[in-house]
C-alpha cells in the first residue's frame, strides 16, 4: 500500500505524519494507494457540510473510490488530532495513527453503522494499532 501525502495544514505539525503514515502503509499489504490530505478545522468543516450535510468540524473523512488500485481520499483534521490527543491523554502520533487507520478501514469497506459492523471495524482497528505499537494508554 502507498499513501500519497498532501499537507494543506498551514501551522507546524508537532509530530512526524510521514513516519506514522509509513508505518501504517507497511501494515496494509497489496498494490493499492490512498491520498491523505491534512487540513485545518475550517476546511474539514466545509467538507463535512458539503458532502455529509453536517455543519461542524470532524476529525477524519474518507471518500472511497475504486479506480484501479486507487482506493480514495482521507482528510484528517490536524487541529482535532492535537485536541483529541490531549483529551484522551495520549500522543498526537497515536491519535493520528488511529484516525489514519480508521479512514483506511472505511476505504476498505468497513463501517460502524450498526453494532455488528462497529464491533468488526473497531476490533480490526485495535488489532492494527496494537501491531504497530500505537496502543491507547489507560490509567
Amino acid at each position: 500500500m502507498v499513501i500519497n501525502f498532501f499537507n494543506n495544514y498551514d501551522n507546524p505539525i508537532p509530530f512526524s505524519q510521514q513516519k506514522v503514515g509509513n508505518a501504517v502503509a507497511a501494515y496494509f499489504t497489496g498494490d493499492w494507494s490512498v491520498s491523505l490530505i491534512l487540513v485545518d478545522a475550517a476546511t474539514i468543516k466545509d467538507l463535512n457540510e458539503k458532502f455529509r450535510g453536517i455543519n461542524h468540524d470532524t476529525d477524519v473523512l474518507s471518500f472511497p473510490t475504486e479506480d484501479g488500485g486507487y482506493r480514495g481520499d482521507i482528510f484528517i483534521c490536524v487541529d482535532r488530532v492535537i485536541s483529541q490527543a490531549a483529551l484522551y491523554n495520549h500522543s498526537p502520533e497515536r491519535e493520528f495513527a488511529f484516525l489514519l487507520v480508521h479512514g483506511i478501514l472505511h476505504l476498505l469497506g468497513y463501517d460502524h453503522c450498526d453494532k455488528k459492523s462497529e464491533k468488526e471495524m473497531f476490533e480490526k482497528q485495535e488489532a492494527v494499532l496494537t501491531a504497530l505499537n500505537y496502543r491507547r494508554k489507560y490509567e
